[in-house]
């Protein structure tokens, strides 16, 4: 039997508590078409010891997107990516296999296993960072938040005529009146003064120097937007950059800078950053390069 025909099945836990019945459909279809040796980890501990221990069977994951990052960011990091083929079978919610299918493997147990037993290996490029995180659809960096220019949960006009609230059935001269409208006043203030819930959300242009293969496209004097890296292909990285205009909020956008490039190195104050579904930092300087055709995922033909 060759190599091909004997498959190690790993299957994330997350998959067996969300969706059992597709974990099984996918074990049998599996099961009918290969050696199938089933792994069953109870965490990423003992998902990334699975890894490890495949030898030289196929490797095929059971899970949503997160489990495939995690498979292909172990053996990254322990440089056997480049040799290890991979195969997944999507089980979760549907909001949990967006990677999956834009990458093009099929959504649902049956066409998916499959593809695992009938499809071929296609090399796809890969985007590695600074510190060995991998990045297999988008990148992006949002905007930082900042403070909110409202004055507080009463907006800066509406503030004042709350203050001088009057209580009808309060006597202008009961003494038991005026201590209870002042009391009530004196709440109001303290509520006027509390920073806004929604401005302490509200986003900013971030202040950050974005580089394409060395070459400079915002510096710190421009603020932007959103910064995009996505559609890794041919070796290459689409990456835009949205520009904010001089003295305007998100949204205003100065415009849009696009180039493809091989590296791109982003840097400034802190930043965070989202990385498919994870979100890394804070970070003062990373960059990320594309290392083209640098893992095999199993696709249908």
């Amino acid at each position: 039997m060759s190599a091909r025909d004997q498959l190690l099945v790993v299957i994330d836990p997350v998959a067996r508590r969300t969706d059992g019945e597709s974990v099984r459909i996918a074990k049998d279809v599996l099961g009918a078409g290969a050696a199938v040796r089933i792994c069953l980890p109870d965490g990423p501990e003992d998902f990334t010891k699975a890894l490890a221990r495949r030898g030289a069977r196929r490797l095929v994951v059971v899970g949503d997107d997160r489990a495939l990052l995690r498979a292909v960011g172990s053996l990254h990091r322990e440089r056997e990516l480049a040799g290890c083929g991979l195969s997944v079978v999507p089980v979760g919610a549907a909001r949990t296999l967006a990677l999956a299918r834009a990458l093009g493997v099929p959504v649902g147990a049956v066409a998916a296993a499959r593809a695992v037993l009938e499809g071929a290996e296609r090399r796809l490029d890969l985007l590695v960072d600074d510190s060995d995180g991998v990045v297999l659809g988008d990148l992006r960096i949002p905007p930082v938040a900042g403070a909110g220019s409202g004055s507080g949960l009463f907006g800066p006009a509406e503030a004042p005529a709350a203050a001088g609230v009057s209580v009808s059935g309060v006597g202008a001269g009961g003494g038991d009146g005026h201590a209870w409208l002042r009391s009530c006043q004196s709440f109001v203030r303290t509520l006027a003064a509390r920073p806004s819930r929604a401005g302490a959300g509200a986003q900013v242009p971030a202040r950050l120097r974005v580089e394409a293969d060395g070459v400079t496209l915002v510096d710190l004097d421009e603020p932007v937007e959103d910064v995009r890296v996505s559609e890794v292909y041919g070796g290459l990285a689409q990456v835009e950059v949205r520009r904010a205009g001089p003295g305007s909020g998100p949204g205003s956008g100065a415009g849009a800078l696009r180039v493809r490039a091989r590296t791109v190195t982003v840097s400034g104050p802190d930043f965070r950053y989202r990385a498919d579904a994870a979100v890394g930092g804070p970070v003062r300087r990373r960059t990320w390069t594309v290392r083209p055709l640098a893992w095999g995922l199993t696709l249908p033909r």
